[in-house]
């Protein structure tokens, strides 16, 4: 029904945020990520939307970029993830980082996420791990304002591959398998081409 709300930040919450649009305030369940980037109260944001009906609640779930939403979308997908899980998993997770440990099958750290057991991590790679956009891997939505942009060595460095050809859940499994290695983007490639060359 909203695919987006364009208006004033009247109020922040821990994982809520409150749009005035012309006067009408709506309450949004934002993930910490979004909140991250929203403006101080009294400026203007633009929101896209997505509506939950229950028997008990309709509620309305607002996001900083269509990719975050598209995301949010795919996860309420999957067998056992609500609203509020979709939520809470953007909440601990990137769009990017996530996207990389789904395509890079790493349920484990889809673990580290409150509420997210075993079962449900192996769930989510399975279902999701075809569905991933490039854009999500390099965080270079159309969506994000060049400001809200933080790629990181790992998302340039995956993007740096995909230029030179690899698949996106190549690339992404290459530069997983040697995170944490290094914090150069040159290194984590360089890493990447070596450990896929054997």
């Amino acid at each position: 029904m909203f695919a987006h709300l364009d208006g004033i930040v009247a109020e922040k919450g821990k994982d809520w945020m409150v749009l005035d649009v012309h006067g009408v305030g709506y309450r949004l369940m934002v993930s910490s990520q979004t909140l991250s980037v929203a403006p101080a109260v009294g400026q203007r944001m633009k929101l896209f939307c997505s509506m939950n009906v229950r028997e008990d609640a309709i509620e309305l779930f607002g996001f900083h970029s269509r990719e975050e939403k598209a995301m949010y979308e795919r996860l309420k997908g999957v067998s056992g993830v609500g609203s509020r899980t979709a939520l809470m998993i953007l909440s601990s997770m990137s769009v990017r980082d996530l996207s990389i440990a789904l395509v890079a099958g790493d349920a484990g750290a889809l673990t580290k996420v409150p509420g997210i057991g075993k079962k449900t991590a192996q769930r989510l790679v399975l279902e999701l791990k075809d569905k991933v956009e490039d854009a999500d891997l390099t965080g270079q939505g159309a969506g994000v304002s060049p400001a809200a942009v933080n790629k990181g060595p790992e998302g340039e460095a995956i993007a740096a591959l995909m230029a030179l050809g690899y698949a996106s859940n190549e690339a992404a499994q290459a530069i997983s398998r040697v995170a944490g290695q290094s914090d150069k983007v040159d290194e984590l490639i360089f890493l990447a081409l070596k450990d896929m060359g054997r």
